[in-house]
This record gives C-alpha cells, structure tokens and sequence, in this order.
C-alpha cells in the first residue's frame, strides 16, 4: 500500500491522464481496502469522490469531508440499504426493481432523492451484476415512478479483455446510454455513463464513458 504522499501523486498524475483523454470526465477512486487514515490523507489535500463496494467496509471508514464524495459501486443488497442512504451522492450499482425500490423506501424516509445509475451487464457474464440489455427497459420504466430517485446515467464493468473485443462492446454500451438520456421523465437527467477500470480506463474513455473507476493506479496493490 502507498503512503499518503505517494497517493496524492499517484492521484495527481492519474487524473490529468484522464482529464488528457477526456476533459469531461469524472475520476471515481475504487478505495475498496484502502484504510481509512489514507483516504482521509488524501481528502485533507484534493477534492475526491470514493467509491466503496462493500456496505460493512465504508461504514467502518466513513468520514465527512467538504472536499469528499461517497459513491457505493458495488452489488448492493437490500437489507443493506438503509446503513448507506444518508452517506452516499450516488449508488452505481441498480440491477434490479426490488434494489431500486428498497432504495426509494429508504430515501423517501428520509426526506432525500438519490442520484442512482442502473448497471447494465453489456458483456453477458454471468459472474457480474448488472441487467440484460432486454431487462433494462422494465427497470428504466419503473425507476421513473420512483419519485425519490434521480436516474443519471448508466454503469457497466466490462470482461477482462483486449482492446479489440473491448471496443464493439463500449459502443453498444455507449449507444444504450444515449438512447435511455434522449428519454423524457421528470426524475431522468443521464449524463453519466460510468465504464471503465484500472485495466481499460483509457479504451472507455475513448469509446464514450464520462466516469472512471480505478483504484490499484492510485492506491498501489492491495491485499485481498
């Protein structure tokens, strides 16, 4: 694991690589087993989103920063979901009317409307959460009777692959994302199409994504 000082380096480097890539990007940091005092280094010196993908974890870790933003980008269960509405701007990781409703159940408790992003499986594996591309209109259709969630975009994790068999896939990706922001509901503002890790952060950036989220290119290697 790096040290504060080299992550703050790490992080400047990074995101002017993105930035170079493209300007409109949003840089996400996957701090999943980063430990807390070095993520709170690292938010005492630049403004920074983190993103957590386990609930247990980032309630352990979490703090409030004015330079901080808590993003949850892992498979969420609906038991869960009350432990992390008061903490997080955005959930990336909607696969499913029941988790979509659990979240406006707990949102509308609290008086909040939650920035959501439904995750899309492009790549077909089973392994990975994420709706089919048939499944995605069912869900879009409910999220949008859902008056305490904001749909913004859309999220996907990608196969472990080389950039040839990645990029068919980005542009169906990216064609769903501009189809679902061309539709018209009072709770839909898509602007975000969030693709794209530290193995093909730059092939998403090419090929359409506008959000990032990499982790070991900041943080170092972690032990899992």
């Amino acid at each position: 694991m790096n040290t504060v000082e080299t992550v703050v380096e790490n992080y400047d480097r990074v995101l002017s690589e993105v930035k170079s890539l493209s300007p409109n990007a949003t840089l996400v940091l996957a701090s999943k087993m980063v430990p807390k005092e070095v993520l709170e280094g690292l938010a005492s010196r630049r403004k920074v989103i983190f993103g957590e993908n386990r609930v247990q974890e980032l309630l352990s870790k979490y703090f409030e920063s004015e330079s901080l933003t808590w993003h949850f980008i892992g498979r969420l269960q609906t038991n869960k979901v009350k432990y992390i509405v008061d903490k997080v701007s955005l959930i990336q990781s909607v696969d499913s009317v029941r988790l979509a409703e659990e979240i406006e159940k707990r949102s509308a408790q609290i008086k909040k409307t939650m920035d959501i992003l439904i995750e899309v499986n492009v790549g077909g594996e089973v392994s990975k959460g994420g709706v089919s591309e048939k499944e995605l209109e069912a869900l879009l259709d409910a999220v949008s009777h859902m008056e305490h969630l904001r749909l913004v975009g859309l999220m996907s994790v990608l196969p472990e692959a080389e950039e040839a068999a990645l990029v068919p896939l980005y542009k169906r990706l990216y064609d769903l994302y501009i189809k679902v922001a061309q539709i018209k509901k009072s709770n839909f503002d898509v602007h975000i199409l969030s693709a794209g890790m530290s193995g093909d952060y730059v092939v998403a950036l090419k090929n359409g994504s506008n959000m990032v989220r990499l982790g070991s290119k900041v943080f170092g290697a972690r032990n899992y």
